[in-house]
């Protein structure tokens, strides 16, 4: 489960100072020892109970610019200090009961509540206000998953219980899965996240708990659409750059998605079996078992997909 730090003090702090500490303080989310050592900050800004109600009231009377510029996360999310240029975000996330309107009206997806997922970067948490959401939390090894839908998970349960007001946690990527539930009542949370340029290629997990299977990728970037329209449009260099892609790009999911968008502009069903089958064939793991799993879909559907379940015409 998530690592619970300790951390008493009594002290309160602003969350300029906390920006400019985190700024100037050798902050590294690459070091599990470093960024767990925040939490005793984390937990200092928490004790300041005016800061955040003072900036969702300018907030409001500026009809939120600032985070609809900014702001790249859900309607639950307030970003707090989201700079280009530093490695971190502080965000303060909102996690209803489900007697509150927002959950009545909207449901509970917009919270993933009921989902059990993991991160693909670390970050520390504190309960701020309100009693908190409850988490049954698991872990797993990360190195020994390929990561495709289906996939057997060794899942270790560990425990069900809430992020109290003034509880700091570190959770850690790709190890720590929590299936998080609704708090009691209205709650927030207060984070400080890791900002990498290399977040969006690495996978995030749902879990099927009941199969201990991965039962999908959460992650989502634009380039993968970009990829099915150049595909399509891109003429010799789109293929170049497609071809390029699917043999060495860093990520293997990128390399996936570029081989599945190849596959998408094939002229027919076996030309796209044939993209597939050369997927196969891949090194990397990932792309190999996704290729495979796409092929057997697509054998199983063949008459549909030729069209012999259509009636002719009397």
């Amino acid at each position: 489960m998530p690592r619970v730090i300790d951390c008493p003090t009594d002290e309160s702090l602003e969350l300029g100072e906390l920006v400019e500490l985190l700024e100037t303080g050798g902050f590294d989310s690459e070091d599990e020892e470093n960024f767990a050592s925040w939490g005793i900050q984390l937990r200092k800004l928490a004790h300041n109970r005016n800061f955040l109600a003072e900036m969702m009231i300018a907030e409001l009377k500026q009809r939120c610019a600032g985070q609809l510029q900014d702001n790249q996360y859900s309607a639950q999310v307030v970003l707090l200090h989201a700079d280009p240029r530093s490695n971190f975000v502080i965000r303060a996330n909102f996690w209803p009961a489900l007697k509150d309107s927002v959950v009545k009206h909207s449901g509970t997806d917009p919270f993933a509540y009921g989902m059990p997922h993991d991160h693909n970067f670390s970050f520390l948490t504190v309960g701020y206000l309100g009693p908190g959401y409850w988490s049954e939390y698991y872990e797993y090894d990360y190195g020994a998953v390929v990561g495709y839908p289906g996939e057997a998970v060794s899942l270790r349960y560990v425990e069900k219980s809430r992020l109290e007001p003034g509880k700091v946690m570190l959770y850690r990527a790709h190890r720590d899965i929590h299936q998080q539930l609704p708090a009691d009542a209205m709650s927030v949370s207060l984070n400080i996240l890791e900002r990498s340029p290399s977040s969006p290629f690495r996978d995030q997990y749902h879990f099927d708990l009941e199969r201990a299977q991965i039962a999908g990728i959460m992650t989502r970037t634009s380039l993968e659409p970009m990829l099915a329209l150049t595909a399509h449009y891109g003429g010799e260099d789109g293929e170049d750059l497609l071809r390029n892609f699917a043999a060495g790009h860093p990520s293997e999911r990128v390399r996936w998605a570029a081989l599945k968008a190849q596959a998408g502009a094939a002229p027919d069903l076996d030309g796209r079996i044939a993209v597939f089958e050369r997927g196969t064939r891949a090194a990397s793991a990932l792309v190999s078992a996704m290729a495979r799993r796409e092929i057997e879909q697509l054998e199983s559907h063949r008459a549909w997909i030729a069209g012999d379940h259509l009636e002719p015409a009397g």
